[in-house]
């Protein structure tokens, strides 16, 4: 897997995780949380700013 694949795939795990919160309608969730640390982590890690694709 090239890095532009594992990216794309990292950016739409994020996506995903985000939309799932959005739906959660603010309720409290630490383990969806969780995984939106670590996706962001591994983004960052990958040279990716977060910022411009979280809702």
């Amino acid at each position: 897997m090239s890095d532009k694949e594992l990216i794309a795939i990292t950016i739409d795990r994020y996506t995903d995780l985000q939309q799932i919160k959005k739906a959660n309608n603010g309720h409290e969730n630490e383990q969806l949380d969780y995984l939106i640390k670590v996706t962001t982590t591994k983004l960052a890690s990958l040279g990716v700013n977060v910022e411009d694709i979280t809702l």
